[in-house]
């Protein structure tokens, strides 16, 4: 009778503390950890550290409505001389002034094309001049408004600027208004009132609803349109590599590595893409019910909304896989840096970008979420204007699908024709 022949030993195992001192095992994830740390880091507090400081071309609307005639020995009314002192006083390079009609400003306000309005009304320098006469009724007032809808800070900078102007404004009228008091003997209280005449009132330009997050929900909005379409598309990646054998499975203990299904890499490509189309239709959809439907988001044109959340998800999704396809493990990691890490501080969603240093301007010409942001807020708070952003969002969105389908086939149908196949060796059975 045969003995029994005991088990072969397995291989000898290596210990945590004896790979701890191997400083080449250190190397790569050390070196590649720092890295992204960071350049995340400089890329994310760069564009908020000094917004003031960063101005380039703020976009306010200066309206002059004033339409008395010029004082005694003056040339201009009260109003073109506030005009023209609050252009000259602004810093040169910090604001666009745009110099226009009450009906054009409202209508710039209400398509996001400026983040703020200043309002010379029609009876300035009549109510001016009344100040020093009996006929007076109250105090000029110069109007500062407000656009929520281009977010809150973008609004804020521009508020903090028309009231900064306007109290010079009306500091310097004071200032004349006083001596001349002073020159005619008026009382203590005509002198009072002369030394602070204008009124400054702040109200909305282009008011949003209670449900609108203060401008915010936009941003938010496509923020999670790009989650989606980034995160889905790197599950779909891993799952069809998983079943097709290319990659292992290991959840907790267990770990499987399926049969390897021979498939050339434009195929592969080719499946990916088709349950990106197909998953993001699910992940596009839900956003809005969590959003809308469950939370109560002001969501105007709600079935273009979605639409255009579905071709957003998609044409990130498209871009990842196209990435992956193209550089591989890597792949993630540079997808992550196109889709968010470069992406969310040149939005300007949050900080607009003409308060954000030029390298921000330049990369929110083509970075994703700056054209999906445009499209998402014209939707929302601007009645779905084409020249709010919306037209913007939609041509971007078709050049991104279109760049990531011809980037990704390119490379894959070049890996395939120098015969670079995924296929490997299989896993190795046990015989007992």
């Amino acid at each position: 009778m045969a003995s029994a022949i005991p088990p072969s030993p397995g291989p000898r195992q290596v210990g945590a503390l004896a790979l701890l001192r191997r400083w080449k095992l250190w190397l790569f994830p050390t070196v590649l950890s720092g890295l992204v740390a960071m350049f995340l880091s400089l890329l994310y507090m760069g564009g908020i550290v000094d917004p003031s400081r960063s101005l380039h071309h703020l976009p306010i609307a200066l309206v002059n409505g004033d339409t008395g005639p010029p004082p005694p020995g003056q040339q201009q009314n009260v109003g073109t001389q506030v005009a023209a002192a609050v252009v000259a006083g602004t810093p040169s390079g910090q604001v666009s002034w745009h110099q226009e009609s009450l009906a054009r400003a409202q209508d710039e306000l209400a398509s996001g094309k400026v983040y703020g309005a200043l309002v010379i009304p029609a009876d300035f320098t009549a109510s001016i001049a009344a100040l020093t006469t009996p006929n007076a009724t109250g105090r000029p007032t110069l109007t500062v408004l407000t656009n929520p809808s281009a977010g809150s800070l973008a609004s804020s900078l521009a508020s903090q600027i028309n009231q900064g102007a306007a109290q010079q404004s009306a500091a310097a009228i004071g200032k004349q208004l006083s001596a001349n008091a002073a020159s005619t003997g008026a009382d203590a209280t005509t002198r009072v009132l002369l030394a602070d005449p204008v009124t400054i009132t702040t109200r909305p330009g282009h008011p949003i609803s209670s449900h609108s997050g203060l401008g915010l929900t936009a941003f938010y909005y496509t923020l999670l349109l790009v989650l989606a379409g980034f995160i889905g598309g790197n599950i779909i990646h891993n799952g069809v590599d998983t079943a097709l054998g290319y990659a292992d499975s290991e959840i907790g203990p267990l770990h499987t590595r399926r049969p390897t299904v021979p498939i050339s890499r434009t195929q592969t490509l080719l499946l990916k893409m088709g349950m990106t189309a197909g998953i993001a239709l699910v992940t596009s959809s839900l956003v809005m019910v969590a959003t809308v439907s469950i939370l109560g988001m002001d969501a105007p044109h709600a079935g273009l909304l979605w639409l255009f959340s579905y071709c957003a998800a998609l044409a990130v999704g498209l871009g990842v896989q196209a990435i992956n396809a193209a550089f591989g493990g890597i792949g993630q990691l540079i997808s992550m840096f196109v889709f968010i890490a470069l992406a969310l501080p040149s939005s300007g969603a949050t900080v607009p970008l003409e308060a954000s240093p030029g390298f921000y301007r330049f990369l929110g010409n083509f970075e994703p979420m700056r054209q999906l942001v445009g499209g998402v807020r014209a939707i929302i708070y601007f009645d779905a204007r084409a020249d709010a952003g919306l037209t913007r969002g939609w041509v971007m969105i078709a050049i991104a699908i279109a760049a990531a389908l011809l980037f990704g086939f390119l490379m894959t149908r070049y890996y395939d024709h120098k015969g670079l196949h995924r296929l490997t060796p299989q896993p190795a059975e046990d015989h007992v």
